[in-house]
């Protein structure tokens, strides 16, 4: 139960300072990983991929997905309601002055320095994430620590996306479908 509660606070704490939406939570889970070890990076690389591509905020996806895996059906409930909670406190404390908030010389400058902060953040995980997947770090030879079958995925769904501008779910269902034939 002492770990459930953890969870729940460590979700909180996410939801009260990953600002800027789902990707800002990445930080947040990598340290979370880190520390608890409740999950790995390839485990948080398949996190994000699911979240990415199933219905909802990706910041709640992971949390439910952590939660369930580690305390079934409560712990999803428990870390998705404990992520967006600090959301609605706030919410409902900015909705009552929000006028004088939004136009206060302060909290744009805070925001102003943030923004930057949180794209390092998001920038920083993303790096880790697409080294450990793109990479095998345990082989001693250069060449044999790249994932030579990962690397020509990604760059298909880079450049499928880029060229044919398809749209993101088509590209995402391009990948699954490369990973079943190529049995990955």
């Amino acid at each position: 139960m002492s770990e459930l509660l953890l969870m729940m606070w460590e979700f909180f704490k996410t939801g009260l300072f990953a600002v800027g939406g789902g990707l800002a939570t990445i930080p947040f889970l990598q340290e979370m990983g880190q520390t608890y070890g409740w999950f790995d990076v390839d485990t948080l690389s398949t996190m994000i991929a699911i979240s990415e591509s199933t219905p909802g905020p990706m910041g709640v996806n992971m949390a439910t997905y952590v939660g369930y895996t580690l305390h079934g059906v409560i712990g999803g409930i428990l870390t998705t309601l404990s992520l967006v909670a600090p959301s609605i406190i706030v919410i409902i404390i900015i909705a009552n002055m929000l006028d004088k908030f939004k136009q206060s010389k302060l909290v744009q400058d805070v925001f102003v320095g943030i923004r930057p902060f949180v794209v390092g953040l998001i920038l920083a995980a993303c790096i880790d994430i697409f080294l450990t997947t793109l990479f095998d770090f345990s082989a001693l030879d250069i060449l044999n620590k790249i994932s030579w079958l990962h690397m020509l995925i990604f760059v298909i769904g880079l450049v499928v996306y880029e060229k044919f501008k398809l749209h993101p779910i088509l590209v995402i269902v391009l990948g699954a479908i490369l990973g079943i034939l190529l049995g990955l």
